[in-house]
């Protein structure tokens, strides 16, 4: 099964499928796609990200991306309000970005939100989507404090080195990788993730961002995420179809609220000559 397992439906440019999302999830289908999780990164905008789990397939996360400083949590009521939802399957995104914030200040309010959403995900049972840029330490150092390995989670769109993704892999988290591991700057990301073992990868696109080579400068979508599958299957020297079987046993194992048997079908009847 190829699952799209992070991308934002509310954030697409559905411009290309007048502006039908289901028809941007249709492209999807065609390309063999069959799950998506859409990932929350502003509370305020959950309700709209639910409203795209009434379709079979889709599931959502809640939580508060580091970088919307306004809405960073100090505590996990809200959290655990969305998280009633049987739709909802994971915490976040969260994490630690020092890349665009430098100060101290900044850095201290995205570890507290961190904090809560790596507790509030161990006590409702649920894994953490985590984003961490430029702050491998500060992100590995909660994780084991506050984190629950039994539940565990996952580094997403991972670029960050082996010795890293191997810290997290003692924690039980997955890796994932976007369509950043085909483009040309990515030679240490695509050694990583020759040397990481198939059973801690899964693949997403982070649509609408970072469109995979041949892609790359246009506005991603979920149906590219059979591009970036490709890429890694290429890499590990496996043939597409045992990518897809092993990524999606991985994300099964971790994301035990998402069922299996739960898969898009079309929303809209197209003849095919």
């Amino acid at each position: 099964m190829l699952i799209d397992t992070h991308c934002h439906l509310d954030m697409l440019d559905l411009a290309p499928y007048n502006n039908d999302l289901n028809a941007a999830i249709d492209a999807a289908y065609h390309q063999g796609v069959r799950q998506l999780l859409s990932i929350s990164v502003d509370l305020n905008k959950m309700d709209t990200i639910l409203e795209f789990t009434k379709r079979a397939g889709v599931y959502a996360s809640c939580g508060v991306h580091p970088l919307q400083s306004a809405g960073l949590i100090t505590d996990d009521s809200v959290l655990r309000q969305y998280a009633a939802d049987p739709n909802v399957i994971a915490i976040g995104e969260t994490g630690l970005d020092y890349f665009y914030e430098a100060s101290e200040e900044a850095h201290d309010a995205q570890k507290i939100s961190f904090m809560h959403h790596l507790q509030a995900a161990g006590q409702l049972g649920l894994p953490v989507i985590v984003h961490t840029r430029s702050a491998k330490d500060d992100t590995m150092s909660l994780i084991k404090r506050y984190g629950n390995p039994n539940t565990a989670g996952v580094l997403h769109c991972f670029t960050e080195d082996y010795a890293m993704a191997k810290a997290a892999l003692d924690e039980n988290y997955l890796i994932s990788i976007s369509g950043i591991v085909t483009f040309k700057t990515a030679a240490d990301l695509k050694e990583t993730v020759r040397k990481l073992p198939l059973t801690s990868l899964i693949v997403e696109t982070d649509a609408p961002y970072l469109a995979p080579v041949p892609h790359r400068g246009k506005k991603n979508e979920p149906k590219y995420v059979s591009e970036v599958a490709q890429y890694v299957a290429d890499l590990k020297g496996i043939r597409y179809e045992a990518l897809l079987e092993a990524t999606a046993e991985n994300f099964h194992r971790v994301f035990t609220q998402a069922n299996p048997q739960h898969q898009l079908q079309l929303a809209t009847q197209k003849e095919t000559h």
